[in-house]
């Protein structure tokens, strides 16, 4: 019995870094396809000359570098996820045990990854085409207001149609909350989602953070034998590092919103469904550094009439510093792979 549970584990685990692999292999071949139509239509971000002069002095050279590269991210999970399902079925000997496709660990992460990039990319599409309050996309109140709903809906969808309810504290155990989780589900959502957005400012950095947390999350969610959870995870990682080989300093192409907005709320979705949202903060500790400077300097402006940071989010406060952009993003990465770690001890704990 146990060389069978033994075997079943390394299969298990196969699954997750073969999909993870593949992922990237599959990340790598799309991306001529990707930029050769980004740079021939043109699909540069416009950089805001107005409401942000710290922000514009330091990036007005990336003027029109082609964003919307998280479609990259998105487009080679979602490829993957479709084409194991149908060889599984086709071929049920041969790749039947690769698909990971499945209602109760896959459907939700991956409906809100493809409903929420699809609302991103109508946000780059506008920014690209100057469309909207200052030809800039939609107002940072549209996208909260979005993120807000997109986040009900799955709460609706988890308290009231999966019944869900239970919070889990790691080391100690899990508790109802009744429908206090459905606000709770809303806030998880909606701050992931503006956290990750936040932290796409500087080539490579919200990559790098997303990556640490989804192994974190992949890890995490194996060990709940979810295999076909941590399977999407991995996918999830080695498309972002295909993503990350062109998107590294001097970036070839930005994540934007198709790419920040999907992601985000799919790692807030994934926090939900493994019960370990409390150790989310730690694991993604750098995104809560991104948006929490954001809020205490509109706090401090609106009620001090006084700046905290010299800009935020407090990447580019290091950026006015004289920090390069690489130090900065590198900085971030070991802030992240620190505290995911740190995260996912946490998060371990009392699970076994």
């Amino acid at each position: 019995m146990q060389h069978i549970q033994d075997i079943n584990l390394v299969t298990d685990a196969a699954k997750v870094l073969i999909m993870t692999a593949i992922a990237f292999v599959t990340a790598i071949l799309l991306t001529p396809v990707l930029t050769h139509f980004l740079y021939k239509y043109k699909l540069g971000k416009n950089i805001r000359s107005s409401g942000a002069p710290v922000y514009t002095k330091l990036h007005q050279k990336k003027a029109g570098t082609p964003t919307m590269g998280g479609i990259l991210i998105w487009a080679s999970v979602l490829i993957l996820i479709i084409l194991f399902l149908i060889l599984g079925k086709l071929f049920p000997n041969y790749f039947g045990w690769m698909n990971f496709m499945s209602r109760s660990e896959t459907w939700l992460p991956l409906f809100a990854l493809i409903i929420t990039a699809l609302i991103g990319l109508l946000d780059d599409l506008m920014n690209v085409f100057k469309v909207g309050p200052k030809g800039g996309g939609l107002r940072m109140r549209a996208k909260i207001v979005l993120y807000t709903l997109v986040a009900a809906i799955g709460a609706w969808w988890f308290y009231y149609k999966l019944g869900w309810d239970s919070l889990h504290v790691p080391g100690i155990g899990d508790f109802s909350i009744s429908w206090w989780y459905f606000p709770l589900f809303v806030l998880v959502i909606v701050a992931t989602s503006f956290s990750v957005n936040e932290s796409d400012g500087l080539d490579g950095l919200a990559g790098g953070i997303l990556l640490t947390c989804f192994s974190a999350y992949a890890v995490i969610a194996f060990m709940q034998d979810k295999v076909d959870l941590a399977t999407f995870c991995g996918a999830v990682v080695g498309a972002l590092l295909a993503f990350l080989w062109f998107n590294i300093y001097p970036a070839r192409f930005f994540m934007g919103d198709t790419g920040a907005f999907g992601l985000g709320t799919t790692l807030g979705v994934i926090a939900m469904l493994t019960n370990s949202v409390l150790v989310l903060p730690i694991i993604a500790l750098p995104l809560v550094l991104e948006s929490g400077s954001v809020i205490i300097q509109m706090i401090s402006k609106k009620l001090f009439k006084h700046k905290v940071f010299i800009s935020t989010p407090i990447h580019h406060h290091f950026e006015a510093l004289g920090w390069p952009e690489t130090k900065v993003t590198m900085r971030f990465w070991i802030i992240a792979i620190i505290s995911a770690g740190l995260g996912l001890i946490i998060g371990l704990i009392g699970r076994g």
